[in-house]
């Protein structure tokens, strides 16, 4: 076999010798346009997953990384000079110019020409006289861009400035230092990298980069090489206080956005893309040289199993996609909460670290207490002082799981801070709920939730969903919903009605039938802010005349007044997933020019006018919540702007707690999924507007809970379809944390967690030394001389 690399990087030269390694007959190429001491950058940093793969694809190369590594467990936060450690993390880190001399010599010991300063032929002379053609020519890759079209390439450029630098200063620990300058926040990323040097990174909005004059050289008129020497000596003045009398060391360091770099394929032909090329992924992650290797070995691996280069890049593509899809995921998490840094620093420093250290949703409550647990002691110590003080737990309360904190609001104490999702069920008949409701909503009652939630109940017979819809419009649904209400509060549980109209989403099949699909026959008629169907072939909705505002409005106070009379503690008015009054908020759906259209301001008027009525009809001790859409997933939809508007004014209207979803407003929306994907949507809202909230979607872990509430980012978590699964879901993760809390008298023999049989038998010794003992890994960085 024959095969081109283009580019002498990490990546490419780790490639290389893995090739060899496994067959010294391939012929391997690699072309590199720089010199072999040429490199831009400073420390690379490892992962012991990582490393574990080098070290058992390549003990060679361990061994010599090794040498160089800086080892250590610790990552500091500091905050205007308070400072957190959390311990157990696990580091190792080299400069590059060192790992690529390790690499260089491997390549070299097995054969590989590598042509420095030379550029790589023209790529289709290359596919044509080579098996295979790697591209690792870095982030600006020509090679990528030449088949844009091809690998499906898209750039998505962000709203943050960063410059790569080291100092002299040797810090012993990843460092986060968080400063409020009088130009806005800014922060940096420091970490060692060897006995004499660490990587020290300077990022911060570009509103606050303009504010404090970094924008007085322009990055693109210094040539490659040439640093902004100018802006270092403003970095190095404006964070004496952590250099120290330390210098700042250049090279080729100038501000740059960063760019997240993604590709549907890695495959075109016999061409692949590997490294920067490839994919970027923010920093504050991890790095991209440690990327570039993982797709080195997978791409090594798959040539070495399968029968053809074809059937090789195809499996490599399989492979590596998924995993480059989440990591991309986590850093898009990160460098956001870094894009939104100022809306964090108003938080209790305890808080800011714990939310810092699990911004990008992987490392979470769960992991931080296998790490540090007396740091996520101090955060539950925090957490409980804090709630107590703005009267969300009663005084006294012992510190547990955030997730089991009580939650007072108005008059209702809920016992914990989880929910059960409003789901609809669509098994009423005629608006009535029965013996299935009874079990469903009964069920999750008993499974310790503090606060179960109906699905979207009806205020009208037209404002149904769909003839298996639940309503609350006459005295025998009400008798219905009172009887599943009174059982409920049997349980330890507070109970929670969601009402709503569907607007021009209603008189569809129920959802096994064809959602969102308009009935074959018996349809009703439906109404909408503008005339505009949910679906092309969906039922056009009238127009609302203010004598239908008026109707629907009093609907609304009706069914209001028997819910109060059910028996119902909480009271969430639906205004999301493009029901009726979701459909005044968004553009998607409300093109009106009168005073209930165009500016948020105005769509807001109607919706605000309900929640005016709604509220006034309700019992002044119980709370009111508000679900909205935080996003339609289309470019022109809603901003998120006007989601903060909207918040802002239901807040001045009295609610109490914004429960926090998006979507299902257009057919034509595209969410970008993921885990608990939707609450950095509830953070902001919470941490900006100062509304409590909820966090709804994708949050299937009591893990999440916990994180989702220790860091700020809702003050209770909504859990749908989990607990469709395991109706004992909240019981069963107090189980699981060795946490007591109330169980179902009846139940109690159930209270902690079966054997699971011979998967919990006791295991031998195996093991003489545990491989993470071989790595002599210290908790702090101290070189000796």
């Amino acid at each position: 076999m024959r095969i081109s690399v283009i580019g002498g990087g990490p990546g490419g030269l780790y490639f290389s010798s893995l090739i060899k390694q496994l067959d010294p007959t391939t012929d391997v190429t690699v072309w590199e346009r720089n010199a072999p001491d040429d490199t831009f950058g400073f420390g690379v940093v490892f992962s012991d997953q990582t490393l574990s793969g080098i070290k058992a694809s390549d003990p060679s190369v361990f061994e010599d990384m090794g040498r160089s590594f800086a080892y250590w467990d610790d990552v500091d936060v500091d905050i205007d000079g308070v400072r957190f450690t959390v311990a157990g993390n696990g580091f190792a880190a080299m400069s590059r110019k060192e790992l690529l001399h390790v690499l260089q010599d491997r390549a070299r010991e097995h054969g590989v020409p590598v042509h420095f300063r030379t550029e790589a032929p023209p790529v289709e002379q290359l596919m044509a006289e080579y098996d295979l053609v790697i591209a690792c020519d870095g982030i600006n890759s020509a090679v990528r861009e030449q088949f844009a079209d091809e690998f499906g390439t898209t750039l998505d450029p962000r709203i943050c400035k960063y410059m790569w630098l080291g100092t002299d200063l040797v810090f012993e620990a990843f460092e986060f230092f968080i400063r409020n300058t009088p130009y806005g926040v800014m922060q940096i990323h420091a970490y060692p990298m060897d006995a004499t040097m660490s990587t020290f990174i300077v990022e911060m909005h570009e509103d606050v980069w303009q504010k404090a004059g970094f924008d007085a050289v322009d990055a693109a008129s210094l040539p490659p090489g040439v640093s902004d020497e100018a802006s270092i000596a403003r970095v190095k003045e404006i964070f004496s206080d952590i250099l120290d009398g330390y210098s700042l060391v250049a090279n080729n360091s100038k501000w740059v956005t960063f760019r997240t770099i993604r590709n549907k394929t890695l495959v075109h032909k016999n061409l692949v893309l590997m490294g920067d090329s490839a994919h970027t992924a923010h920093f504050s992650i991890g790095s991209g040289t440690k990327l570039a290797m993982e797709d080195a070995l997978a791409l090594a691996a798959c040539l070495r199993e399968q029968p053809t280069v074809e059937a090789a890049l195809k499996a490599y593509d399989q492979e590596r996609v998924p995993v480059i899809k989440s990591t991309q995921r986590s850093a898009q998490a990160s460098l956001e909460w870094f894009e939104e840094l100022a809306q964090y620093t108003g938080q209790d420093p305890v808080q800011f670290a714990f939310n810092l250290m699990t911004r990008s949703r992987r490392i979470t409550y769960g992991n931080l207490l296998e790490r540090d647990p007396d740091f996520v002691q101090q955060v539950d110590d925090w957490l409980v002082k804090h709630e107590v003080a703005r009267g969300r737990v009663p005084t006294g309360t012992a510190s547990v799981p955030p997730m089991f904190l009580p939650y007072q609001v108005r008059g209702v104490l809920l016992p914990n801070r989880v929910a059960v999702s409003a789901m609809d069920m669509y098994s009423s008949v005629d608006g009535v709920p029965g013996d299935f409701h009874l079990v469903h909503l009964g069920s999750k009652a008993l499974g310790g939730a503090g606060l179960v939630m109906t699905e979207m109940v009806c205020v009208s017979p037209e404002g149904r969903i769909t003839p298996g819809c639940g309503g609350l419009w006459n005295d025998a649904q009400e008798a219905a919903w009172k009887r599943i209400v009174d059982f409920g509060h049997t349980t330890f549980a507070t109970m929670g009605i969601q009402i709503g109209h569907s607007g021009r989403k209603g008189s569809t099949k129920v959802m096994w039938d064809g959602i969102d699909q308009p009935l074959d026959s018996d349809n009703w008629p439906i109404m909408a802010p503008s005339p505009l169907p949910y679906l092309p072939h969906s039922q056009v909705p009238a127009v609302m005349t203010r004598a239908d505002m008026d109707l629907v409005r009093e609907q609304f106070v009706e069914t209001t007044k028997r819910a109060a009379r059910a028996g119902f503690d909480v009271l969430e008015l639906h205004c999301a997933h493009g029901y009726l009054l979701s459909s005044f908020l968004t553009p998607v759906s409300n093109q009106r020019t009168d005073e209930y259209g165009g500016s948020i301001e105005n769509r807001l008027h109607y919706p605000l006018e309900v929640f005016d009525a709604v509220r006034a009809a309700w019992p002044e001790d119980r709370p009111i919540f508000v679900r909205i859409s935080a996003s339609d997933w289309v470019p022109d939809g809603i901003t998120f702007d006007d989601i903060l508007d909207i918040a802002r004014a239901f807040k001045d209207h009295g609610v109490d707690v914004i429960d926090v979803s998006s979507g299902q407003t257009t057919p034509d929306a595209k969410p970008e999924y993921g885990r608990s994907y939707q609450t950095p949507f509830s953070d902001r809202i919470r941490n900006v507007v100062g509304i409590d909230t909820m966090a709804v979607g994708a949050i299937s872990s009591y893990d999440d809970v916990n994180t989702n509430i220790a860091a700020g980012r809702s003050d209770l978590c909504a859990i749908g379809r989990p607990h469709l699964y395991d109706p004992q879901w909240t019981l069963h993760a107090a189980a699981d944390q060795g946490v007591k809390v109330p169980w179902p008298t009846p139940y109690v023999g159930g209270s902690w967690k079966p054997p699971a049989g011979r998967s919990e038998d006791p295991k031998p010794r195996l093991v003489l030394v545990p491989e993470a003992e071989l790595i002599n890994r210290p908790k702090r960085w101290r070189p000796t001389a």
